[in-house]
């Protein structure tokens, strides 16, 4: 009897169990320009100057579902001449499974291991998009997103600290 008891239990527990999944991968917008090309081809520097800016956004898309994106914004300049090498935008999202994920973790799971998960794609995209450019591949470095989260945490709490 008492293993009948503990296989219903954990079919209940089952039940509310936290669910994490990505359902689905999927570029919303990509931009690879060349303004200097075919000049860019022949820059002999070897040190190439990389601004590179990252957006985060999520929207809730029904009850379980969100999507998460990783805007990209990189603009590779030659450090001699200051010419713009090439310019790769790239919008890319994820659509995750959120179930039975405590209110109070959710946006660690939006800020720091939705992005994580999708990152090593989102990268594959720029190295893939500026080897069809005609140039080397475009490594980004990876990124903390757990770093990202606490110091935007950090900043709100003395926001909030300041306000009072």
């Amino acid at each position: 009897m008492s293993e009948q008891q503990n296989t219903e239990a954990a079919g209940t527990d089952a039940g509310k169990a936290p669910v994490f999944r990505l359902e689905k991968l999927y570029i919303k917008d990509l931009s690879f320009e060349s303004p200097n090309a075919p000049e860019a081809f022949f820059l002999q520097e070897p040190e190439h100057k990389v601004e590179l800016n990252l957006k985060m956004t999520n929207k809730k898309v029904d009850e379980n579902h969100w999507e998460v994106c990783l805007e990209i914004a990189a603009t590779i300049s030659d450090t001699k001449s200051g010419k713009v090498i090439f310019i790769l935008e790239v919008e890319h999202a994820g659509a995750f499974l959120l179930q039975n994920i405590p209110e109070e973790h959710m946006q660690q799971v939006l800020s720091v291991d939705c992005p994580t998960v999708l990152f090593p794609y989102t990268r594959q995209i720029a190295t893939q998009a500026s080897i069809d450019g005609g140039f080397p591949p475009f490594f980004m470095e990876p990124i903390n997103f757990f770093g990202m989260h606490q110091s935007k945490l950090k900043k709100e709490q003395e926001a909030k600290e300041k306000a009072n």
